[in-house]
């Protein structure tokens, strides 16, 4: 059941990160593009989350999942700030 749970939850976030960078492309706004990029972050984070969880059990990469995680919070954080000023 966890796999199936991990597996959606990265292809919702490869699919949010799809659309949000199309509508970057479209349009050109920029918070959609800093949006986009979070999401394909947060994409990868949920395949190492996959890999760490299910294909290598034994192995613990959780330190790379936290930093990749604190990694997209930053791009999100400094897309916000630019987007503002």
């Amino acid at each position: 059941m966890a796999t199936v749970i991990y597996g959606l939850c990265g292809i919702l976030a490869c699919a949010t990160a799809w659309l949000l960078l199309r509508g970057y492309r479209r349009s050109g706004y920029r918070l959609l593009f800093w949006t986009g990029l979070y999401f394909t972050l947060s994409t990868l984070n949920n395949g190492l989350l996959m890999l760490d969880k299910i294909v290598f059990p034994h192995i613990d990469l959780s330190l790379w999942r936290h930093g990749l995680a604190f990694v997209a919070i930053v791009v999100l954080l400094i897309g916000l700030i630019r987007s503002g000023e």
